[in-house]
């Protein structure tokens, strides 16, 4: 069996895994443009914070392609997929024959049209490593940085570089920061902690226009700046399997294996349409866990075996400054809140289960509260008022805790 795989985080590397995991014998064939061994896209912020380097952002070990026997081409971009002769074609014009393929070609950083950008010099998205160096090679203590975006791409890049800089401002068009991640409680504490950390942050506006290094924003006020980095927000790559004829919307449309609509050929990751357990509904979820998980099972199906990833869940787990934040499912529901000076937790309850919550501060144990949302598990079966103040095994009965600890209940 020929394997192709094209991309080389965390999708592609679950779809390496899972096909490890059914088929030891099978040629894998792993192409991506970036020329990096596999690393952890999140960690860049922590190589411009100083608090990793480049080795330990590997996602995996420099042993990891020869270890799975992968022929891994890196730094070489697919241009074409056949879906109908099976090949992938290369910008070189080098082919590649397959009989099962998996795309995991992730999303890229979404820049809106701004009059006046290309008049400022030193301009940054920040998504990638070779993003972080760039940034990293401009950056002086006398640094005013604007970020537009206050999202999580915007609010990380903020952490990483504000010991290193003069300033750092981030605006956002959005009334707050955090938008899709946090509800207006959570973002104004998460925003008081970072103004006073530092960051200034302005909601409620956005760019006008440029002129060199210098912005006028739509309320009209100005800013100076030397440094801009625009992460506004992401959009899945999907080109390449559209144009190959596969079914696309913001993402490519996959079932739980991984199966698009084109024969023998599946899909992973970010640039895929995803169904949330937590909402019922189908979109584009570009969340690590779930692109490991969702390539893993696309893996496994691609060599034989059914081993469907179907609970997949918005989730998030982050942290600013040591503030620590953990995310999950859907808003949508009755709320249980309690707020103290320091932390926040939000518990959202559906139709019997808990649906979605969110921690910050305290998020110990939160893997709990996760697994009640992925289980969809009946609150009448376990102890709630238990798990609604702290969140632990003793609220489930003897043969869950046994099985969530990996024993044999008695």
């Amino acid at each position: 069996m020929r394997y192709v795989i094209i991309g080389n985080s965390t999708a592609a590397v679950g779809g390496v895994e899972g096909i490890r995991k059914v088929d030891p014998n099978g040629s894998i064939t792993l192409i991506a443009s970036e020329p990096h061994h596999t690393y952890s896209r999140p960690l860049i912020s922590y190589l411009l914070l100083g608090r990793t380097d480049e080795n330990r952002m590997k996602y995996r070990p420099d042993s990891f392609y020869e270890e799975n026997h992968v022929d891994a081409h890196l730094g070489v971009t697919v241009t074409k997929i056949d879906p109908e002769q099976k090949y992938v074609e290369t910008s070189s014009g080098e082919q590649f024959p397959y009989d099962r393929l998996l795309i995991g070609t992730g999303s890229r950083p979404f820049v809106p049209p701004m009059e006046g950008l290309s008049t400022v010099q030193n301009r940054f998205s920040f998504m990638t490593l070779d993003d972080a160096r760039a940034l990293d090679q401009v950056l002086m203590p006398e640094s005013r940085v604007l970020i537009v975006g206050a999202g999580l791409i915007g609010l990380k890049c903020a952490e990483g570089i504000l010991h290193r800089v003069k300033t750092v401002q981030v605006i956002d068009l959005a009334p707050r920061i955090l938008p899709s991640i946090l509800d207006e409680t959570g973002s104004a504490m998460v925003q008081e902690y970072l103004e006073k950390k530092g960051v200034s942050i302005l909601t409620g506006t956005t760019v006008e226009r440029f002129d060199g290094h210098h912005a006028t924003l739509t309320n009209g006020t100005a800013c100076d700046f030397d440094v801009l980095v625009v992460a506004v927000g992401v959009r899945a790559n999907t080109e390449l399997a559209k144009e190959a004829g596969a079914q696309v919307g913001r993402g490519i449309q996959v079932d739980g294996e991984g199966r698009t609509s084109l024969p023998d050929v599946f899909a992973a990751g970010d640039c895929t349409e995803t169904m949330d357990l937590a909402s019922g509904t189908t979109h584009v979820m570009a969340i690590l866990p779930n692109a490991y998980l969702q390539g893993e099972a696309a893996g496994q199906a691609m060599a034989g075996r059914d081993a469907p990833f179907d609970n997949a869940i918005p989730m998030n787990a982050m942290g600013f400054f040591e503030l620590h934040m953990i995310t999950a499912g859907s808003y949508d529901g009755q709320e249980l809140v309690w707020k103290e000076k320091d932390s926040y937790k939000k518990l959202v309850l559906r139709d019997g289960k808990l649906v979605g919550y969110i921690l910050i501060g305290d998020v110990a144990r939160a893997g709990i509260y996760t697994s009640l949302i992925r289980q969809q598990t009946p609150l009448d079966e376990v102890d709630f008022d238990k798990l609604k103040d702290h969140p632990q095994l003793l609220a489930f009965g003897p043969k869950t805790r046994a099985e969530k600890l990996g024993g044999v209940p008695r």
